[in-house]
């Protein structure tokens, strides 16, 4: 009994010391940053990098028209665009891949230009109880999921449900007032966006009544009968039109872009048509020559390595001269 009882040496307390201290200063460094992140991940990572994910957020303040208003110490942005990737509940690593192409894009030029949320769009029908768990955990963590009341399915109104619920979604329905946002847009999961380059192309493009993307025929730069499901856009005005308009949701069903044309033809609307033909593009291959230097898009990457080819080409995986990952 007596030798448990017995006064510690001296160095004992400093082997003690020696041992606690580090120890100490590890979990103050990661420890509880970790269990920040996990009580609140989108405040932790919008601090970390400025905006980021957090900006992501469906419901941030809408624009104003004429928004020149200065919030705080900082201007608005001159405009804002909803990106909404249609994807379906399994492709959870391909999500991934395409929220780091556009985190990486999310620079302080961008963002005092634009504000440009990417959103991904499923819909719940059908979804299997793994898919829904994860899909859950991606929802909490990055706040970028978007769950429709809707068959998974493109040609089955899909792309008329994420357009409809949107005015709903985001406020302006309830008479808000404002817009949340003066160009929502419809990508693939299979292509790829510059964003700068969508942003600089949107500032001087009309904020009404306009439909923009990779018209076909090519060759019609005026008025094209629509766009390719690739990707394009509608003015803030046209997604609270499709909302409301009885005529829309009866032809709701078929091939999602030229179903969305035939809407917009068969209301008179749109009279302001932008085609972005050829800075919209189907991947052809990795050789340089191949990839635009003015690109908007580039379509057709369903493949990881064709990601891989575009990726680098536009030098989002370039690795800076402070990495301490050699080798790259």
């Amino acid at each position: 009994m007596s030798t448990y009882l017995k006064k510690p040496l001296p160095s004992s307390y400093t082997v003690t010391l020696i041992v606690l201290l580090p120890l100490t200063l590890l979990c103050l460094t990661f420890l509880l940053p970790l269990s920040a992140y996990l009580n609140t991940p989108l405040a932790v990572a919008a601090a970390a990098s400025g905006g980021g994910v957090g900006t992501a957020v469906v419901g941030a303040a809408p624009a104003a028209d004429g928004d020149d208003d200065v919030v705080g110490s900082q201007r608005r942005p001159e405009l804002s665009v909803l990106v909404g990737v249609h994807t379906v509940p399994g492709k959870h690593s391909r999500r991934h891949l395409i929220r780091m192409a556009y985190a990486l894009q999310q620079t302080a030029a961008l963002r005092a230009a634009a504000r440009v949320d990417v959103r991904f769009a499923l819909c719940a029908r059908p979804m299997p109880p793994e898919h829904r768990a994860f899909v859950a955990l991606e929802a909490r963590a990055y706040g970028d999921v978007l769950i429709l009341d809707c068959a998974e399915s493109a040609e089955q109104g899909k792309t008329y449900t994420y357009f409809a619920s949107l005015p709903a979604m985001l406020g302006s329905a309830a008479g808000g007032g404002g817009r949340p946002y003066d160009y929502v847009m419809k990508v693939d999961d299979d292509t790829f966006l510059r964003l700068d380059a969508l942003v600089g192309t949107l500032r001087a493009a009309p904020r009404e009544d306009m439909y923009c993307g990779a018209g076909l025929p090519f060759h019609d730069r005026q008025f094209p009968p629509f766009m390719l499901g690739m990707g394009y856009l509608l003015s803030w005005d046209l997604v609270e039109w499709i909302a409301s308009s009885d005529m829309v949701r009866k032809e709701a069903m078929g091939v999602e872009d030229l179903t969305t044309g035939k809407w917009l033809n068969m209301g008179n609307k749109a009279k302001n048509r932008v085609n972005l033909f050829p800075r919209m593009y189907d991947y052809k291959s990795a050789k340089a020559e191949d990839f635009l230097e003015n690109t908007i898009g580039v379509h057709q990457l369903k493949q990881d390595l064709r990601w891989a080819h575009t990726l680098e080409h536009f030098n989002l995986t370039r690795v800076g001269p402070s990495s301490k990952l050699h080798g790259f």
